[in-house]
Order: structure tokens, then C-alpha cells, then sequence
């Protein structure tokens, strides 16, 4: 049986409580288990998963991540949102907290890019929908105009949801 999609992710943090405050604040996830100062497990708010995240407390002194700067690691998780409002109202927080660090335009997807208190990064994308997918939208990488594509899409239609491409048959 092939894999599906990916169910949860599992980050080492210095401070527990500061992730799970900003990942509530920001992307809505709520807290299913908590152990203060050691672990907690976090939902998405549209997810059937028992979890989605799962943050471990390593301390204070922990050193920055240095994946993708001399060694391999983990660049980013991504996460889906529904609509592109959803995905703009995410970006007025992650703004607002100075966490965003960039955005493209992925041709069937279009993405934002934040780091959370400790630094790791982390993507929030919508996915166009394969019904409105046209041949001159391919893959790759530019800036993102997110008013641009709420007016072509519409800003309250439905993503592709974990798809934008028809199966390939």
C-alpha cells in the first residue's frame, strides 16, 4: 500500500510553552496533550489526526538548527490551508509577529514562508484546485502577488486539498 500523506510531524524545541502559544496564535492548532516544560501534541484545526505536531522541550541552551547551512536536516514542513483569505489572514499574523521570511508563487501552489520562535521553518500553502489548473500553469518559483491570485481563483475557493494535479493514469 502506497503512503498517502504525512500525519504528524515531531519538532525539539527550547521552550514549549513559547512554540505552542505561537503555533495557537498563529496557525489555530489546539493542544490535545501537554506536559508542561517537557512535550506537548497539537492539532490543526481542520484535522482528523490525534495530532499534527508534537513539540519536545530540549532547554534553553539548545543550538540552532544548522540544517541546510553545512549539513543535511529537514528545510521545511508545509502545511495546508482552504481558501487564499485563509492564507492571507495567516500572513497578516505571521507579519505581525515578525516570522515571515518570504513568499512564492509555486505555479499550483502559492505559499508562504515563516520560522517559529526557534527558528525553524515551516511553509503554509493553498493549492489550486486541479479544475482550475490551466496549461499555463507550470512549476516553479516566483514572487507572489496574493491579491493577483485571490482575484484570478477567487479568495474563498476551496484548495486542491493535499492535490492540484489530476492522477496521473
Amino acid at each position: 500500500m502506497p503512503i498517502t500523506r504525512m500525519n504528524h510531524a515531531v519538532l525539539y524545541v527550547r521552550d514549549v510553552a513559547r512554540t505552542v502559544a505561537f503555533y495557537r496564535e498563529v496557525l489555530d492548532f489546539r493542544v490535545v496533550v501537554e506536559m508542561p516544560g517537557q512535550a506537548a501534541f497539537l492539532q490543526a484545526a481542520a484535522s482528523n489526526n490525534d495530532h499534527d505536531l508534537g513539540l519536545f522541550q530540549i532547554g534553553a541552551g539548545a543550538a540552532d538548527s544548522a540544517a541546510g547551512r553545512g549539513m543535511v536536516g529537514l528545510y521545511h514542513l508545509a502545511w495546508e490551508v482552504d481558501t487564499l483569505d485563509e492564507l492571507e489572514r495567516i500572513g497578516a499574523a505571521l507579519t505581525e509577529r515578525g516570522a515571515l521570511v518570504g513568499a512564492s508563487d509555486h505555479g499550483a501552489t502559492k505559499a508562504l514562508y515563516a520560522k517559529d520562535p526557534d527558528g525553524l521553518e515551516f511553509e503554509v500553502s493553498w493549492l489550486v484546485p486541479a479544475d482550475l489548473l490551466t496549461p499555463d500553469v507550470k512549476m516553479g518559483t516566483a514572487p507572489l502577488d496574493l491579491a493577483r491570485e485571490q482575484a484570478r481563483y477567487g479568495g474563498t475557493t476551496r484548495g486542491g486539498v493535499g492535490i492540484s494535479f489530476p492522477a496521473m493514469v
